[in-house]
């Protein structure tokens, strides 16, 4: 069945990078598009950015143009978001979603915290 598995979360202080990782399977990544998805403490989730099937990417949040960078592995069938320069702002929960077959899926989440 379809399963998504993130992880690469943690704390970091302000400035500071990260790279997030999601895991998938039963299916292959290069078929769909998928998305990042983040959820600050009060707020609702929002699109972080996307990658397509033909491998172009697009970052949906204003906030982190030029900062984050959406990829994937066809061969490990992982997507990734490498986060630079972070801000305290983009603390919150980071989700990776695929709709597939009339259905969204969602990981359960990794945490990051941007804090000094």
């Amino acid at each position: 069945q379809v399963q998504l598995v993130e992880s690469g979360g943690g704390l970091v202080q302000p400035g500071g990078s990260l790279r997030l990782s999601c895991a998938a399977s039963g299916f292959g990544i290069s078929g769909y598009f998928m998305g990042w998805y983040r959820q600050a403490p009060g707020k609702e989730r929002e699109l972080v950015a996307r990658i397509f099937r033909t491998g172009d990417s697009l970052i949906s949040l204003d906030s982190v143009k030029g900062r984050f960078t959406i990829s994937r592995d066809e061969l490990k069938n992982t997507v990734y978001l490498q986060m630079n320069s972070l801000k305290p702002e983009d603390t919150g929960v980071y989700y990776c979603n695929v709709p597939l077959d009339g259905m969204d899926y969602w990981g359960q989440g990794t945490v990051v915290t941007v804090s000094s």
